[in-house]
């Protein structure tokens, strides 16, 4: 890094209206309780604005605001424990050349930028920035794109793995019978073991923490399916800055997909929105019948031979942000 480049600091609580200002910035979903989340499960690093605004026009320091701290550029990395086995860790320890196995993956994301500070470099040194802790971590980069971020990642040797589709549904006025006969139920503190015994392969590193918080933020989406007393599959949700994420939803087939997303989509009258991935578009139909619409696509990317995890069963992701 030169000296006349700005560096990155890491990212604390008091950074949070920074960083609420970057996400609304971008017009992404992101409220306080997500930056909360992902500063608690991973860490973050920002780049002030004053740092950029150094010798610059008139303009853009008058943007970044006098005798205040602004964020100007932030990246966040989410590390997940992978399970014995999995072919991100196994391509790791496979290769003779590394001095050791990787020790898990970390999901990157939250690449953003003011507008006023675009077209300078600061989303590439951010990256960079995080893949340079991961690589020494030894930790496996994950991430999901946007198609605009995609060729820039693919720069940055990244490869493509699979898909899924952002889908919106506008607020509704709830129908009091569709909750009359659920399929599935709410979760219990004695679902957990079964519920991580059936997330562990899908999803394939440990993120029982995260699973736990997402049921603390939205309570009357955390569903689990079973039969005969076993686990079939699970949905969690959180609230959004604009709309409630409805996800993961991790389930043993389409059938109970649909049970999950019924009953959960059933408890909420507010603006919502999925990322269901590509290989269940068979529950598109039901989808659009709700007055889902398409927002974009994303595609998960790796440096590892692939991400973790079997991602059959993955029905939708918890987000971009988070895996």
């Amino acid at each position: 890094m030169s000296s006349s480049t700005p560096a990155a600091r890491p990212l604390t609580e008091a950074d949070l209206p920074g960083c609420l200002e970057l996400s609304r910035s971008a017009q992404w979903n992101q409220n306080e309780a997500d930056w909360r989340m992902m500063l608690a499960l991973g860490r973050g690093w920002g780049i002030d604005a004053e740092a950029v605004v150094a010798g610059s026009d008139a303009g853009i320091e008058a943007a970044a605001g006098a005798g205040k701290r602004r964020l100007a550029a932030s990246v966040v990395v989410i590390p997940y424990r992978l399970l014995p086995g999995d072919p991100v860790g196994a391509a790791a320890g496979s290769d003779a050349r590394r001095a050791a196995p990787l020790a898990g993956c970390a999901w990157v994301s939250m690449v953003l930028v003011l507008p006023q500070f675009k077209r300078r470099g600061l989303a590439t040194q951010m990256l960079r920035h995080a893949l340079e802790y991961l690589r020494a971590a030894r930790l496996a980069p994950v991430l999901d794109a946007t198609p605009a971020g995609y060729p820039v990642y693919l720069q940055e040797g990244f490869g493509p793995a699979w898909g899924f589709r952002r889908y919106r549904r506008e607020p509704v006025a709830l129908d009091p019978d569709a909750a009359d006969a659920p399929r599935t139920r709410l979760v219990e503190a004695r679902d957990w073991p079964g519920v991580m015994a059936f997330d562990a392969p899908a999803f394939g590193a440990d993120r029982e923490r995260l699973l736990r918080l997402l049921a603390d933020r939205m309570p009357q989406a955390a569903r689990v399916a079973e039969q005969d007393g076993r686990i079939t599959g699970f949905a969690f949700g959180r609230d959004g800055r604009e709309a409630s994420q409805i996800g993961p939803l991790v389930a043993q087939s389409p059938q109970v997909a649909q049970g999950l997303l019924d009953d959960v989509l059933a408890s909420v009258a507010g603006a919502v929105q999925v990322d269901l991935a590509d290989r269940y578009l068979a529950l598109l139909q039901g989808l659009v019948a709700r007055g889902f619409v398409l927002q974009r696509p994303f595609t998960r990317m790796t440096t590892a031979a692939a991400p973790p995890g079997a991602p059959a069963r993955v029905v939708l992701v918890a987000g971009p942000e988070l895996g």
